[in-house]
């Protein structure tokens, strides 16, 4: 996957698509360019070649500032959408990627233990999460998968409430409206209707292209590589092109759908399949939490200034299982996991900060420290959450009180109270609550 291969077309000279006269690697009909940090952004489609690469140009090739031995390299072309960064900045990374991968570690560790019905990894993909996050604004909307722990906890989400989820002691986690990040989403593809459809709104409300980037609106779906291969996946596609619905489509290709291989799913990088839709695709390095900043800060950038949608896809890899119910040694080989560790996210930046002069070894052990008791503290407190009253189970299913579902929660109350007799609880049933199935799959 070189980052120097040439190209050519009929009729054109080669040139290297990493020059300052391609720039990116990009695919899609669609020829307009990132949108500019300007106030006034431009009302027509632009020409800028950085965001127009077509099928016959559109190599395996992406955007990478970063290398796995964690030296920058210089791209004008995307270096200017990281140029405010500082070196504490770049520290304040690398505490969040070791911080979610602690964090990560300790779902797992939990789900072991019994105390989760399932955990779905992120090892691996933190500079993917991490970057993606740090390009939005307050005002973006972001629609998850199940596997976003590391968006949640960038957008604020209080960390015990994705292990909430998946210890059975809510059915929701969180309100959506309190940081813009969506509940996650377990039915593959789903959520890019639900980014599509609220972009729409965004575009009918007047709340994007409106010239003020500081409060346009653009929404960040996040999905796997087996996911564009869903029905639902094409149809958001689709109807975000047919509507210029400004939204962003970030593809984390960990080269694993389950056991399925993504050279089983497609024949074309993925990246490339946006063009078939009519809008850009671009491929960045997904372990490069510099690249994925600048890549996805463009995007979003030219969604909010009403261009319409562009599809993000984060090179990376699926270090771990595809969840706890997963034994990935039965398709994948230990000599293929251990190419990948060598460009692993967090090394990279570290890499690079020792480099740099920016950080030293009790900077590393401080942060070690802070992961450590930021795991111990979200385990202590799932550990102390109480069952849910099954009651609650039909709130905010309604806006409005519906007598199909009065019966069916009436009829919920009666059994209930069938298991109580003369003031005492039988088969586990207490207080009206019935307690979660420790280990158990969902």
């Amino acid at each position: 996957m070189s980052d120097h291969t040439v190209v050519t077309t009929p009729g054109s000279t080669p040139e290297s698509p990493r020059s300052s006269a391609s720039g990116s690697t990009t695919s899609g009909s669609r020829t307009s360019g990132p949108a500019s940090a300007s106030a006034h952004p431009p009302t027509a489609r632009s020409t800028d070649p950085r965001l127009h690469r077509d099928l016959s140009r559109g190599g395996p090739e992406m955007v990478q500032l970063l290398t796995p031995a964690g030296q920058r390299v210089p791209d004008p072309a995307w270096d200017r959408w990281i140029d405010d960064l500082t070196p504490d900045d770049l520290r304040g990374f690398y505490r969040d990627l070791v911080i979610v991968r602690r964090y990560d570690s300790e779902g797992h560790a939990l789900q072991r233990q019994g105390e989760l019905g399932l955990w779905p990894s992120l090892k691996g993909q933190e500079a993917a999460q991490i970057g993606a996050a740090a390009a939005l604004r307050d005002q973006d909307h972001v629609f998850p998968t199940y596997r976003e722990h590391g968006v949640a906890y960038a957008r604020g989400v209080d960390p015990l409430s994705p292990l909430a989820v998946w210890r059975g002691t809510t059915t929701g986690g969180w309100d959506p409206d309190e940081h813009n990040f969506h509940l996650f989403t377990v039915v593959i593809g789903a959520q890019t209707l639900h980014a599509t459809g609220y972009a729409m709104g965004v575009r009918l409300d007047g709340a994007c292209a409106t010239g003020h980037p500081e409060t346009d609106v653009a929404t960040l779906a996040f999905l796997g590589d087996g996911a564009t291969a869903q029905g639902d996946v094409n149809e958001a596609f689709v109807y975000a092109a047919a509507f210029d619905a400004p939204v962003v489509f970030f593809v984390q290709n960990n080269q694993w759908a389950i056991s399925a291989p993504v050279t089983k799913q497609t024949r074309v990088p993925l990246y490339q399949r946006a063009a078939g839709f009519g809008f850009p695709g671009l491929r960045v390095d997904g372990n490069d939490v510099l690249a994925v900043l600048a890549v996805t800060r463009a995007a979003l950038a030219e969604a909010r200034s009403g261009q319409g949608p562009l599809l993000v896809e984060a090179f990376t890899y699926r270090m771990g299982a595809h969840t706890t119910a997963d034994d990935p040694t039965r398709y994948r080989s230990a000599e293929e996991v251990e190419a990948w560790a060598d460009r692993d996210p967090i090394a990279r930046l570290r890499a690079h900060l020792v480099a740099q002069g920016w950080a030293d070894g009790a900077f590393f052990a401080e942060v070690d420290a802070a992961a450590d008791a930021f795991a111990a503290d979200v385990r202590a407190r799932l550990l102390a959450l109480p069952d849910p009253d099954p009651s609650t189970m039909w709130d905010h299913v309604y806006a409005e009180d519906h007598p199909v579902m009065a019966a069916e929660q009436a009829a919920q109350a009666e059994y209930l109270a069938s298991f109580v007799e003369d003031g005492t609880v039988e088969d586990g049933v207490e207080d009206g609550a019935v307690g979660h199935a420790e280990g158990q799959e969902a």
